[in-house]
């Protein structure tokens, strides 16, 4: 189960359905458990800086956090996996430097934390190359269901 919250302002350039889909691609390709949930809030700059200064100690904007969880909820039964953060005029922004469209940010941003939440990282090289093989590998499915 997905659970998606919008804050107060944002305006997503992405139908809610297809970072649903990202996050459900991803739970396929790592296999995780089929009981798992996660929140994915979709919110601006400045609870994004404010959440990373915060909990990670960095004192910068960020595109995406996640907060890693993994308990069972007594009422559901389901695995929460934790939370994902995603600024949306971030992802924007970053969007236009890269030169593809907002819509793809997105999606790559909901693969991303999720991942993270499954417990890949990109501290080192190694990590890096299979995470980044994960997501390229996602997002190629993604993009196919989406056609």
């Amino acid at each position: 189960m997905i659970h998606i919250r919008i804050a107060e302002g944002i305006s997503l350039p992405v139908e809610i359905s297809k970072l649903e889909q990202a996050v459900k691609e991803t739970f396929q390709f790592t296999n995780a458990p089929v009981n798992s949930e996660l929140t994915l809030v979709l919110s601006d700059e400045a609870q994004l800086h404010q959440l990373n200064r915060d909990f990670l100690g960095i004192d910068a904007p960020t595109d995406v956090l996640s907060f890693p969880a993994d308990f069972t909820d007594p009422d559901s039964q389901l695995t929460y996996l934790g939370d994902i953060l995603i600024s949306v005029p971030g992802a924007i922004h970053q969007a236009s430097s890269n030169q593809h469209s907002p819509q793809d940010e997105l999606l790559l941003l909901a693969v991303h934390g999720t991942l993270h939440l499954l417990g890949f990282d990109h501290a080192n090289d190694e990590e890096q190359t299979r995470m980044w093989s994960a997501q390229s590998q996602i997002l190629q499915k993604v993009e196919a269901g989406l056609r």
